[in-house]
């Protein structure tokens, strides 16, 4: 018989008692819950919420943040960005550069006259040929144009022969006379130097004004060459064409420019177109009918004559040498009509080089078939006409 000790027998009771809570315990920390108790506690209302729309979670799992998948949070994407333009590189050893092609318009005024010095209108774009170093080229604008004048009015004022102011005199209120209300016009006299009177200005009394004050002349030097050289200076930044009315007896004695620099700057103006009207025709042939007049002195109005002529052909315009005073108002009212009324001609040139070479140019008149025109008059005769126009003009010139 086994012999128990009553301390034995106490361990033994504790044992018994603790045993069965241990128990407990370690089998809860292995148990997975299942489910919720949606049971709601005694004294809390049971009406039902409102559900919300089940929403796919963000992350983490299902509503709750229990579920055996685990869905990973999306990044936001971006709008790509634009798409960068392709460089095209150049082959090794070729450097950037930009190309800029400048193609030119030449632009020309074009008078067609009887001898009469009466304006022929009513041509057409099909009429006219323009050459240009003899190549023929191809009109791109054609115009008749009738809008009011920008003209200087340059007259010889020097201490020479009387007949000559009377002459000036003359042409320079006949000029007067035939300009309209919508004229711009300057007044400007040589001698020895340039004197502008009157700048541009729409009011006839001004202009009447300024040639009142030429009544006693100073100088005897008439410096043609620097005076046309200063008008042009001064009105080549006008826009538009302009005109100069040049009144002189066509001499030039103490200019410190030459012929041929005066050539030079009318070859690189393009704008402007030069009437001049001759002085001193009268008394000219008066002298010379007596035997007044060396060969000396006969030889220099020759040149002076050619120097104006000269003038207004290189730019697009007429010379007259009127020997009469009642030249002088038909004189200016063809130059008024002349002026007013032109034909305009633009066209590319085929020479595009910009090496500022001088191109002559020629412009002719063609009938349907391209044979010359011929113009008859009102009872069925032909009629002499003549082709107003500049004789050339000068390149631009590009700078290497």
């Amino acid at each position: 018989m086994t012999y128990v000790t009553p301390l034995f027998m106490r361990w033994l009771r504790v044992r018994n008692a603790i045993l069965p809570f241990l128990l407990v315990l370690f089998t809860a920390s292995f148990a997975t819950p299942q489910t919720q108790s949606t049971t709601p506690p005694s004294g809390q209302s049971t009406t039902p919420q409102t559900q919300k729309p089940q929403v796919p979670p963000e992350a983490g799992g299902p509503e709750g943040d229990t579920g055996s998948i685990a869905v990973p949070k999306k990044k936001q994407k971006d709008e790509p960005p634009p798409e960068k333009p392709v460089k095209i590189k150049n082959p090794e050893g070729l450097e950037d550069f930009s190309l800029r092609v400048n193609v030119p318009l030449v632009t020309v005024d074009v008078s067609v006259l009887t001898k009469d010095g009466q304006f022929i209108p009513g041509l057409k774009g099909g009429n006219f040929k323009i050459y240009e170093d003899g190549v023929e080229q191809k009109i791109a604008n054609f115009n008749q144009t009738q809008a009011p004048i920008t003209a200087v009015l340059l007259v010889e004022f020097a201490n020479t022969n009387y007949a000559f102011i009377v002459d000036m005199l003359n042409g320079a209120y006949s000029f007067l006379n035939m300009l309209k209300p919508e004229d711009w016009t300057a007044v400007v006299s040589y001698d020895m130097r340039t004197q502008i009177l009157v700048d541009f200005t729409q009011d006839k009394r001004a202009v009447a004004a300024a040639l009142n004050q030429l009544r006693i002349p100073g100088f005897s030097e008439t410096n043609l060459f620097d005076a046309l050289y200063d008008t042009i200076d001064r009105i080549d930044g006008l826009e538009g064409r302009k005109y100069i009315v040049l009144i002189s007896s066509g001499r030039d004695t103490f200019s410190k420019l030459t012929y041929d620099k005066i050539l030079n700057k009318l070859k690189n103006t393009q704008n402007i177109t030069i009437y001049a009207v001759g002085t001193g025709q009268a008394v000219r042939e008066y002298y010379d009918a007596r035997g007044a007049m060396g060969s000396i002195t006969r030889l220099d109005y020759l040149q002076a004559d050619n120097q104006m002529n000269t003038f207004a052909k290189m730019t697009g315009g007429y010379a007259y040498f009127p020997r009469f005073q009642a030249e002088f108002p038909e004189i200016f009212q063809e130059i008024g009509n002349d002026i007013r009324n032109q034909y305009t001609i633009s066209y590319h040139p085929t020479n595009t080089k910009q090496d500022g070479t001088y191109r002559k140019l020629k412009v002719e008149l063609v009938g349907p078939d391209g044979s010359p025109m011929k113009v008859t008059d009102q009872h069925n005769k032909n009629v002499k006409y003549q082709v107003i126009a500049r004789e050339g003009y000068k390149a631009k010139q590009v700078v290497e």
